[in-house]
């Protein structure tokens, strides 16, 4: 199963469709492209899915998204 998990954006770089994030996900950080959320800044909250930042959200909703998934173990993968 695929799915879009939540992440802290922490810095930005690039412009345009080059911009790129490190994003945190539980504090684990990965690279991620933000071409499809030109209006995140450092400080938003993510939803990403195969490396792509797909929206933005409140951190309330993605700290409980998270919170659901980490109970289902379906973060086992960010780990590795």
């Amino acid at each position: 199963m695929c799915l879009a998990v939540p992440g802290k954006i922490l810095k930005i770089a690039g412009e345009d469709f080059a911009r790129t994030a490190s994003i945190s996900f539980g504090g684990i950080v990965k690279e991620v492209s933000l071409a499809y959320v030109p209006e995140a800044q450092v400080g938003d909250y993510a939803i990403v899915h195969v490396g792509f930042a797909i929206s933005i959200v409140d951190e309330e909703e993605a700290l409980r998204t998270f919170e659901c998934l980490k109970q289902m173990g379906e973060l086992e993968e960010l780990e590795a």
